[in-house]
């Protein structure tokens, strides 16, 4: 006679599914493969988004790479900007430049040595945080513009390649909908933009920055 009783004690029990045959899984790769490769050329734009608004406070990152400032000062210039800021929390102690103390005070005057002087770059220093320090950055920002008196309708934010989608939408965050944030998106010269995952540090920029993106988004 067949048994009929369930294993383990009645802790399992038998179901039959439908599994694919080989061809089921050459078709199957012959849609999905061709998806997950767009999508991973599309990743790194996606993440480093341009997308600036006329006139407003420029904003910058303050541990920004040397050549990016260079570019900030170019668009500053370029621009006619009135307002330039420099965001950033503490340096670490006995890291290098560790004396000017925080990375806005760093990055402005990274900027006042290539020739930012009109405007003048304004040191905004952050809390000393161990996790969300873009916005904490942010929040910098707002209260220091707050005590001068103002809010700004429009910011320009300038950020390094992938780490961009993330800070504009912290930074949306902080200021709320009546403030228009753009975004600058400068180039990473760390890797290949086009070809990010062929390179260690493009593999970890990108997938670092996207899962970053995905937390901020949807669990911050």
């Amino acid at each position: 006679m067949p048994n009929n009783r369930p294993p383990f004690f009645g802790l399992l029990k038998r179901h039959e599914c439908l599994l694919p045959t080989w061809r089921g899984w050459v078709l199957a790769a012959l849609i999905v493969l061709p998806l997950i490769a767009t999508g991973v050329r599309r990743l790194q734009p996606f993440l480093a988004v341009n997308a600036p608004v006329s006139g407003g406070v420029l904003v910058v990152e303050g541990w920004m790479p040397d050549y990016g400032m260079e570019e900030v000062v170019s668009y500053a210039r370029l621009n006619h900007c009135t307002t330039l800021c420099v965001t950033g929390g503490p340096l670490e102690r006995g890291a290098p430049l560790s004396t000017y103390g925080t990375y806005a005070d760093l990055g402005a005057a990274v900027l006042a040595k290539f020739g930012a002087n009109n405007p003048p770059p304004q040191a905004v220093p952050a809390a000393d945080v161990y996790r969300d320090r873009t916005f904490t950055s942010a929040l910098a920002l707002r209260d220091w513009l707050k005590a001068r008196g103002t809010i700004p309708d429009k910011i320009n934010l300038v950020s390094l390649g992938a780490h961009s989608r993330r800070s504009r939408l912290l930074f949306n965050k902080v200021f709320g909908r009546d403030v228009a944030i753009g975004i600058i998106a400068l180039p990473d010269r760390g890797y290949d933009a086009q070809h990010w995952w062929r390179s260690s540090q493009g593999f970890r920029c990108v997938t670092d920055e996207f899962i970053g993106y995905l937390y901020a988004r949807f669990v911050f």
